[in-house]
């Protein structure tokens, strides 16, 4: 059962295991990579986060034991934001894509490049500040408080999607 799901049925019981207010958390030990179902190495998160100055060694010998530098900022046990601090060592990025994760670096050749002219270390969040007026007008569903909510189904009427996705990305996703 969901944790949400067990939250609904303690409260359902007129039970409540949350205090009143804001409970803020940022989450910050998330493995870089996980294996798919096919036992190929994906990343977490996405292929440009950089490991932990401790765990970056592990590259090389375990990749499963390599901790990323991407977090989650959480409130009241809902996910808020996220970001990580990207690679910015072309070489690295390379082994990354070639080594671990099997990809065609030919493809990401511009990106390599654009690292080899001196990237300096850098990295990003983004918030859901449509996830935060939710948690904070209590609402329902993230759909009340979204401009442009999906239709039933998850589509998107405007822009005519989700489109199909080919097996083979749908079995290296898994």
């Amino acid at each position: 059962m969901a944790r949400v799901e067990v939250a609904k049925l303690i409260d359902s019981k007129g039970l409540s295991i949350y205090e009143p207010g804001f409970h803020f958390l940022w989450i910050n030990q998330f493995p870089l990579f996980e294996k798919n179902n096919l036992g190929q190495w994906k990343s977490v998160h996405h292929p440009f986060t950089a490991a932990s100055p401790e765990t970056a060694h592990f590259l090389y010998t375990d990749p499963s034991k390599v901790i990323g530098l991407h977090h989650d900022l959480v409130c009241n046990g809902q996910e808020v934001g996220g970001g990580s601090i990207r690679v910015h060592n072309p070489e690295v990025q390379k082994y990354i894509f070639t080594e671990i994760l099997k990809e065609n670096s030919c493809e990401m050749e511009y990106f390599l490049t654009a690292l080899n002219s001196g990237a300096p270390p850098h990295g990003g969040i983004a918030l859901g500040l449509d996830r935060l007026i939710a948690i904070f007008v209590n609402a329902k569903s993230i759909r009340d408080v979204i401009a442009f909510p999906k239709a039933p189904g998850g589509k998107d009427l405007l822009c005519g999607t989700p489109t199909m996705v080919d097996d083979e990305i749908l079995s290296q996703n898994q």
